[in-house]
């Protein structure tokens, strides 16, 4: 068991994990997703491969089926409040387009308010942690991936909404529900029956 150092029995770590609705796989059956559960399983093993955090508290925060082209997200709302009370010295992400896809958004929380409110943020997978001393050799490393991020947002709504299109012009339904006095045809679920 490592030794729990003083300094982490009243330090709080914070786990941000999202996935939206057209990423997930999310259906009536399941109360969470496959790409939830794997990325609370990651981070946890993450947090438990470091001594460093040997006794730290962890609060999760978990935002399934929500788009990340915004901060208006139950979740995320939830934790950053913590974070402006203080209650919070660490957040950790799978990768930054968890926390945001916004390119302005997330450079302002990480190079203006998580730094203002001493708050650590690790992005496992971008290989970022605020807290590292060395210089970032390349310095536009996160805010370029954060703007990758927005473009692939818009990317991926452009794609569906033209998806959507395609399948109105063609007459086929595609609501999330039937209309009253309708069902949707168990054979084709862009098929209304009455």
């Amino acid at each position: 068991m490592p030794e729990v150092l003083p300094q982490m029995l009243n330090y709080v770590i914070a786990i941000y994990i999202r996935l939206s609705a057209e990423d997930g796989d999310l259906s009536d059956e399941k109360s969470e997703s496959n790409s939830v559960v794997n990325q609370r399983a990651y981070i946890r093993r993450f947090i438990e491969l470091r001594p460093e955090f040997a006794g730290a508290q962890i609060l999760e925060f978990c935002d399934d089926g929500y788009s990340g082209t915004n901060m208006e997200r139950p979740a995320v709302r939830r934790l950053l409040e913590q974070v402006r009370q203080r209650k919070i010295n660490c957040i950790i992400v799978k990768d930054l387009s968890r926390f945001a896809r916004d390119f302005r958004e997330a450079g302002h929380y990480l190079e203006q308010i998580f730094p203002f409110l001493g708050v650590r943020f690790i992005s496992i997978n971008d290989h970022y942690d605020s807290s590292d001393p060395k210089p970032d050799k390349e310095g536009i490393a996160i805010p370029a991936t954060n703007l990758i991020n927005e473009l692939y947002a818009r990317d991926i709504s452009q794609k569906v909404n033209s998806g959507l299109k395609t399948l109105r012009s063609a007459g086929k339904f595609v609501g999330a529900l039937a209309p009253y006095g309708y069902n949707k045809s168990p054979q084709d679920k862009h098929q209304l029956v009455v």
